[in-house]
């Protein structure tokens, strides 16, 4: 067991190297994991799962006795992130439709992937997804809304979709995981010392995946594009935890609100760009769906590295 430990262990920590190398591995070699995709959605229900493994009914208890912060994310979420896309398009210069792509970005919900990043980094799970289910649901009416605002475009969201993706993809997945934990706790304990590496090794390939299947599109990447969205993503994350500090918030819920604020339902912007807009248009969608997973990874794996150097575990 306790060699099982450091195996896992080792897999978390390193967690950036796995990214970076299995990204260039799908970059490389497309072929390899194109064919993988059905495999997309049971891994993220794993993860999620397995997350909810380490979760009690009493954690989201907990988040209902905090609205603010979820009201606060939700304001940063709708409010800053299609705010920063705008202004970054604008001081940019970028072409009409690759700014239409990056302020579609911006519109969109929180991504079921920052539920998976907001455990790895040992933020609060509970409230992660809360935030994520919230914004999702607003995000009929926002995203909308927002894209007429900023693009002077009227959009249909796929509402129906939407909740469904986050039923099958987050509620059932964690609600059974909690279930399980409730339930069978004496039994499970062992497991979950392993979870994070579930985690880590589901969502590195998952990665890999979306890097094959955006291949074609990134034969029409540009640096600036890439700077475009680096800076969105990375401003979002900033600005997300730091207002959440400043409000006096503890590092827990704000690396919690960051990570949800500065990861987007960028698979959204890519469907709503192509449908509504040209291919073009889904391009900073599709370099923000493998940009924000890279940032992410190194996000977490800075608050691991900098829990254990303070030498504690920082969940709430």
């Amino acid at each position: 067991m306790f060699t099982l430990f450091y195996i896992s262990n080792l897999i978390t920590r390193l967690f950036p190297l796995w990214v970076i190398l299995f990204s260039c591995l799908a970059w490389w070699q497309p072929q390899w994991f194109v064919s993988a995709k059905p495999a997309i959605m049971p891994l993220l229900a794993l993860i999620m799962f397995a997350m909810g493994l380490t979760l009690k009914v009493a954690d989201f208890k907990r988040v209902m006795t905090q609205p603010l912060v979820v009201v606060i994310g939700v304001v940063l979420q709708f409010g800053l992130m299609p705010l920063l896309a705008w202004l970054i398009a604008t001081l940019l210069k970028l072409e009409p439709m690759i700014a239409v792509g990056l302020i579609l970005v911006g519109a969109c919900s929180g991504g079921t992937a920052s539920n998976v990043m907001t455990y790895l980094a040992g933020g609060n799970v509970a409230l992660s997804i809360t935030m994520t289910a919230v914004s999702t649901l607003l995000a009929v009416f926002m995203t909308p809304w927002l894209s007429w605002l900023y693009i002077d475009t009227v959009i249909d969201v796929p509402i129906w979709a939407m909740f469904k993706s986050i039923l099958l993809l987050v509620i059932l997945p964690v609600a059974a995981g909690v279930l399980f934990n409730r339930v069978l706790s004496r039994f499970i304990r062992p497991i979950l010392t392993i979870c994070p590496m579930i985690a880590v090794l589901a969502i590195v390939f998952i990665i890999a995946i979306v890097v094959a299947l955006n291949h074609s599109r990134m034969a029409e990447l540009s640096w600036l594009i890439v700077l475009a969205v680096a800076l969105h993503n990375v401003s979002g994350l900033a600005l997300g935890y730091w207002v959440a500090r400043l409000v006096g918030y503890s590092s827990v819920i704000a690396r919690t609100v960051a990570i949800e604020v500065g990861m987007q339902n960028s698979g959204l912007a890519v469907a709503l760009a192509l449908n509504f807009f040209t291919p073009l248009a889904a391009l900073p969608g599709a370099i923000f769906s493998i940009w924000h997973n890279i940032s992410g990874s190194m996000f977490a794996t800075f608050w691991q590295w900098r829990d254990r150097s303070h030498g504690h575990d920082s969940r709430d």
